[in-house]
């Protein structure tokens, strides 16, 4: 894994509980980038459900939305509540 890779896992692990960010957050420019390191990331520590859609829709389906309505993340219809549960990643380093 490249220190850039690590720092972008970092940086979802910075996210409370309740909070979502996107892709396009994590890595501004390529969030295809972002995604791609998530899908390839199966370590439990870093909370994936985290990450969503610039428009608050969720690229895991049902399961992502079961586990953030878990973390009390408010929904509005089928995508997140932007207003209400965005947050900015820290940056490391």
């Amino acid at each position: 894994m490249g220190s850039d890779e690590a720092d972008l896992l970092a940086r979802v692990r910075s996210l409370r509980p309740g909070t979502v960010t996107t892709y396009g957050d994590l890595a501004p420019g390529a969030p295809r980038h972002a995604g791609a390191v998530l899908a390839r990331c199966d370590d439990p520590s870093v909370p994936w459900q985290r990450v969503v859609r610039a428009d608050g829709s969720l690229a895991k389906g049902e399961r992502q939305r079961r586990l953030l309505e878990a973390e009390g993340v408010p929904f509005r219809g089928g995508r997140v509540d932007m207003r209400a549960a965005w947050a900015p990643p820290e940056l490391s380093r």
